[in-house]
């Protein structure tokens, strides 16, 4: 499970792929992932926004920004997890994704960015 520490909010992933959901004769491959963002300030943060980088092994980039997470913006308390379930469709059975979240201290308004780790999007086949 990729895991990254920045400024205090770990992040955690962990993928999986959804065969029923995916067509490899139209290479359609669909993974989704669950995130864990942990909290280990003293303080509350906001996740306000997520900038994503994409990658299959077509050699097809992707970059995707927009307003926080599945619809939310959420506010993560001292010692808090929020886990959201989110998916990524490519074009290849092999991919990467990494990307950063920009969080607000809910104490001094400061903005700051979080890493999100690289993480693999790769079919069960390919890994045997």
């Amino acid at each position: 499970m990729p895991t990254k520490v920045t400024e205090n909010i770990e992040i955690s992933v962990v993928t999986k792929f959804e065969l029923e959901q995916s067509s490899i004769l139209d290479k359609q491959f669909l993974f989704s992932y669950t995130i864990d963002i942990k909290n280990l300030r003293d303080s509350p943060v906001q996740l306000l926004s997520r900038h994503w980088f994409i990658f299959d092994s077509t050699g097809k980039y992707n970059e995707v920004k927009g307003e926080g997470v599945i619809g939310q913006q959420p506010i993560i308390n001292q010692g808090q997890i929020h886990s959201y379930q989110s998916f990524c469709r490519l074009q290849s059975d092999i991919g990467l994704m990494w990307g950063t979240y920009l969080m607000k201290s809910l104490v001094d308004d400061k903005l700051f960015e979080v890493k999100i780790p690289e993480f693999q999007l790769i079919t069960p086949e390919r890994l045997n």
